[in-house]
């Protein structure tokens, strides 16, 4: 009862701060020097560790557990599958019963909200069901592509149904389930993940070769969970290889900040005047700090220090000034993967830069949230800047550094993608412009303090 108390108050305190549909900015941010900021814990592995826990032995703990609306879908749907949770102000507990240990009811419905990460890694530990179990989702994580998944799981001997590749899905008791070696070309770690995460649950080795990405699963299989697993590099693709029916035991841990959320007060940082911004304790795995290398390359010195390794995950304060001297990027796709959820940002910034940035094979971005790609190019053209599209996978953006808007702007039904939203924000409080934007709850899957943080740095927003 207590833990369930708990969670509603904590989605009813971001309705309390969030009452409004929309929100208005006619002011930029005034500058401010040497301010030092904490950003919400790190969703990637805030899920991860409600996921492992629940398949662990004993009870996992956890401090800095980001409590978004995507986490809270995943605390959600483990609580269904019979595991136990206590969620108190300093940390979470889960009290995880092994690798065989969800007891559910037949016919459950398990509900992902808008969480792609729980959706699909929830399905790799469901393959051992003896009862029929759906995972749905809302309106934005139903139209997002689920056989990334399917296909790999089916391949093992899972049996699945899903409407047109997407959710619902629906997991049925198998028979068998089989090892398989199996080629990620995707880039996608939420795939790689969910096949490991199968791979556990699977009698003899699994094996995987896979386009890089982000490696959070793997640093947490060998440094937390101490699970047998053997990764190779080999010719510019990762190749892994698990050991399943390899019970594994509690654990805690203390979870950094997102650099995902980081990343728009970096952005905020370097497009307004005469500022410095200092942001504490940030997950910088070189899977996820695509952004930093990109825009250093683009000539901003953005800084880590005070670097430590956590359990396999490097941790750094982050130190950003202004810089009205950027430029141009022909971007390497081979940087795509490690800034994935951040290219509306990085758009962001080449707008304001010197030259002509170009950037290609992104066709990954239109099956986000909402089609980000085509809200890239949406947003750019709306305020004035020109761009272009390259076919179907790629953007053209013409830098103008001394651009300013000077023209009403609105932004709404991009199906409550948190990242447009917040993006939509940074580009108002630096560039100028009477702003309305729709949908100000849309944050609250992922980082429900952003509005905060803003007020704190001195934007006004009616």
């Amino acid at each position: 009862m207590l833990q369930n108390i708990i969670l509603v108050t904590a989605l009813n305190l971001n309705k309390i701060n969030i009452v409004k549909k929309s929100i208005f900015i006619k002011d930029k941010i005034n500058n401010f020097k040497n301010r030092l900021i904490n950003v919400d814990g790190d969703k990637s592995l805030s899920i991860r560790f409600i996921i492992f826990s629940s398949l662990a032995k004993g009870k996992s703990s956890a401090k800095n557990l980001l409590m978004s609306e995507d986490v809270i879908s995943a605390i959600n749907c483990i609580k269904k599958l019979g595991i136990k949770v206590q969620i108190s102000k300093s940390k979470c507990n889960v009290f995880g019963k092994g690798l065989g240990g969800y007891r559910y009811k037949k016919n459950l419905l398990l509900d992902a909200g808008n969480s792609g990460t729980t959706a699909r890694l929830l399905s790799a530990t469901l393959i051992d069901t003896k009862n029929t179990i759906t995972i749905t989702g809302d309106n934005s994580l139903r139209k997002r592509d689920m056989l990334r998944i399917i296909k790999p799981l089916s391949k093992m001997g899972v049996k699945l149904k899903s409407k047109n590749g997407k959710l619902p899905l629906t997991i049925f008791k198998s028979n068998k389930i089989n090892p398989i070696k199996y080629f990620e070309n995707l880039g996608s770690a939420q795939c790689k993940s969910a096949v490991m995460i199968a791979g556990l649950k699977t009698p003899g080795k699994t094996f995987l070769k896979c386009v890089p990405s982000r490696n959070h699963t793997e640093l947490m299989f060998k440094n937390v969970l101490k699970i047998p697993v053997k990764i190779k590099n080999i010719k510019n693709f990762d190749q892994i290889q698990i050991d399943g029916l390899k019970e594994f035991n509690s654990f805690n841990y203390k979870i950094p900040g997102d650099i995902s959320s980081a990343a728009f007060f970096i952005v905020l940082t370097l497009l307004s005047e005469d500022s410095s911004l200092k942001i504490k304790q940030v997950n910088i795995n070189s899977s996820r700090i695509g952004i930093i290398k990109i825009f250093n390359m683009m000539g901003a010195n953005i800084k880590f220090t005070n670097q430590s390794i956590y359990k396999g995950e490097p941790v750094a304060d982050i130190f950003v000034r202004s810089n009205n001297k950027l430029n141009s990027i022909n971007l390497n796709p081979k940087l795509n993967s490690s800034a994935i959820d951040e290219f509306l940002l990085i758009f962001l910034v080449a707008a304001f830069s010197n030259g002509v940035s170009t950037f290609k094979k992104l066709g990954e971005l239109n099956k986000k949230e909402s089609k980000r790609l085509d809200w890239g190019y949406k947003i750019l053209k709306m305020i004035g800047i020109k761009v272009k599209k390259i076919k179907n996978h790629g953007i053209k953006i013409y830098g103008n550094p001394n651009f300013i808007i000077k023209k009403k702007i609105v932004i709404k039904d991009f199906l409550k993608d948190h990242r447009v939203f917040m993006v939509s924000v940074i580009t108002a409080l630096t560039k100028g412009g009477e702003w309305k934007i729709y949908d100000p709850d849309s944050i609250k899957t992922s980082f429900p303090n952003f509005l905060d943080i803003i007020a704190k740095l001195g934007g006004k927003i009616n």
